[in-house]
């Protein structure tokens, strides 16, 4: 998958949430998002 420049529209994906509820980015079209993770979340160290 090719890199995203700023300003470019974010392919469709889907993702867990906090309550382990399966989401997507099309339930959040013409909306605002702010996607935050903890990519080291959940390893040892």
């Amino acid at each position: 998958m090719p890199l995203l420049n700023v300003g470019d529209q974010a392919p469709g994906f889907s993702a867990q949430n906090q309550d382990g509820e399966t989401v997507t980015l099309d339930q959040y079209r013409g909306k605002s998002v702010v996607l935050w993770w903890y990519p080291k979340a959940g390893t040892p160290g």
